[in-house]
């Protein structure tokens, strides 16, 4: 068992969430009970994955994607009251943090994703608002972008979309996940074989190809379920609560 308390001191002293320049508040979104046994993890709040942190009797949820972002309306809108009814019911908290947890060297998306893909020389990469969100590194050997395709497939679990490939093999790679496909512009100019993000634009297909990099897109939720499942094990390990990631996975 652990304060609620304690758990958001420890994940701020970790993911230091002032310091970047986010686009919705980090940390503490809805207050519920002061003590935690159970602590379901997520990509998004959303109502189904509420609704089953009551079925698993969790008094804490901890994803990337809170609720409320600078882009929403301000208002209790019905799909906000219906999202938020299950926790304040059970008295359940939630906390979000999106920026900190992909930049984080430890357990961020980007820094743990380079190193699923087997990259070694791990760097600070991709930046946004001032400050680098995401990772780049080297494959100790060289490998083909079918290689890559593969390696994207096994970690991330589904097929990733590839654009601008190229005969040469692939050496470095950039990561940001989620939605940066325009990054991509900076990985070529420091000259990386390769960038991944989650979502493509349009333009992305030719500018790949005209820029000579290859451009793969794996999901913006499945590049992003690596953080929070970390953080959640942290968060079993010092604190000896129970952790269970719920998977609702979504095609986009």
């Amino acid at each position: 068992m652990a304060q609620i308390t304690d758990i958001l001191s420890t994940l701020d002293e970790l993911l230091n969430p002032r310091d970047f320049a986010d686009l919705g508040p980090n940390g503490l979104q809805v207050p519920g009970a002061r003590e935690v046994t159970r602590v379901v993890t997520g990509v998004s709040a959303r109502r189904a994955l509420h609704e089953r942190a009551v079925e698993l009797g969790a008094e804490l949820v901890l994803v990337h994607h809170g609720l409320f972002w600078d882009f929403h309306p301000t208002g209790l809108t019905p799909l906000l009251a219906e999202r938020l009814r299950p926790l304040f019911k059970h008295d359940i908290n939630l906390v979000a943090y999106h920026l900190p947890l992909d930049a984080h060297p430890e357990v961020g998306n980007n820094a743990l994703l380079v190193e699923a893909l087997g990259c070694v020389d791990r760097e600070p990469f991709g930046t946004y608002k001032g400050r680098p969100i995401g990772s780049r590194g080297r494959f100790p050997e060289p490998i083909s972008p079918e290689e890559l395709r593969t390696r994207v497939a096994t970690v991330t679990g589904r097929e990733p979309l590839l654009l601008g490939l190229r005969a040469m093999d692939i050496s470095t790679i950039g990561i940001v996940s989620g939605s940066a496909a325009d990054t991509l512009h900076e990985a070529a100019e420091l000259g990386l074989d390769a960038f991944l993000t989650g979502e493509p634009r349009e333009h992305i297909a030719a500018d790949a190809e005209e820029l000579g990099i290859c451009f793969v897109a794996a999901g913006h939720y499945a590049t992003e379920t690596f953080g929070v499942r970390a953080l959640g094990d942290l968060l079993a390990d010092r604190f000896g609560v129970d952790h269970v990631f719920v998977e609702l996975s979504n095609p986009v």
